[in-house]
């Protein structure tokens, strides 16, 4: 065989191995490999799907807010193994607090004997976590009281509700400062919750459920029953109120009370 079409052969077998192996997913774009002079935009979205899926989650960010502080987060990745520095492969490393960003709380948040009992986020209900879901607006200018709750006219069996309010107008989760002014549920509002509705799923737009001044007290009416899970500092901007499937799924962390929880509504 001539070398010329020896190649000609290889090549085709090349190409033909490579398309079955890898085969065009429909929906996406071929990636071509860039010149060196190209710049690399890798894509960050809030939204999938053609507008089906709204991620929920905020990003992390050393500016994002922190409880009870003025710097924010702060760093908390680092890049110990660089491959600029002559590692194999780069490796980060990350340190933060369990109640960071958009988190979820477990009974032993509040409750030492739960705590010590283990009832951690490694514990908490999937199937909680995870179905039809309900976005409501709250009046504005308002902590979350027995009397908003009622005005809410949310209907038995709902078992999931994401709660919108002045916070996110405000872009609290924006603002590297702590602002204590944030809307919350005062104690008499999560206590109406638990005796007059089916909720198991509280999700609310800034780092704490509870009003600060109102802080442990609505926290132990929530979560002295462990029942309802508490997911806190949603990104709830430029979602339409209504019923969406929601899925949110925390780390696996034996012994923590809290974890970091990416969450996204379904429409």
């Amino acid at each position: 065989m001539k070398p010329i079409l020896l190649l000609l052969l290889l090549s085709s077998l090349s190409y033909s191995v490579a398309t079955t192996a890898y085969p065009s997913i429909p929906g996406t774009t071929s990636v071509e490999y860039a010149a060196e002079t190209d710049t690399l935009i890798p894509p960050r979205r809030e939204v999938y799907g053609n507008g089906r899926i709204f991620d929920i989650s905020h990003r992390y960010s050393t500016t994002m807010p922190a409880f009870e502080t003025n710097d924010g987060v702060g760093q908390f990745l680092w890049l110990p193994n660089s491959m600029k520095n002559g590692s194999i492969a780069n490796n980060s490393e990350m340190k933060l607090p369990t109640h960071t960003g958009t988190h979820v709380d477990a009974p032993g948040h509040v409750f030492d004997h739960y705590f010590d009992a283990g009832f951690d986020v490694d514990t908490l209900d999937l199937d909680v976590l995870n179905g039809p879901a309900l976005l409501v607006d709250v009046p504005r200018e308002k902590n979350i009281t027995a009397e908003v709750m009622k005005s809410l006219h949310i209907p038995k069996g709902v078992r999931r509700v994401l709660f919108r309010t002045l916070n996110t107008d405000r872009r609290l989760m924006f603002q590297k400062e702590f602002d204590s002014s944030y809307v919350g549920f005062m104690r008499d509002g999560a206590q109406w919750l638990v005796e007059n509705t089916d909720i198991k799923l509280v999700g609310i737009d800034y780092l704490s459920v509870a009003a600060y001044d109102d802080l442990i007290p609505s926290h132990l009416v929530f979560l002295e029953g462990r029942e309802i899970i508490l997911v806190e500092a949603l990104k709830l901007d430029d979602v339409e109120p209504g019923i969406y499937s929601v899925h949110c799924l925390p780390l696996r962390l034996p012994g923590a009370e809290g974890s970091p929880i990416r969450c996204i509504l379904i429409k």
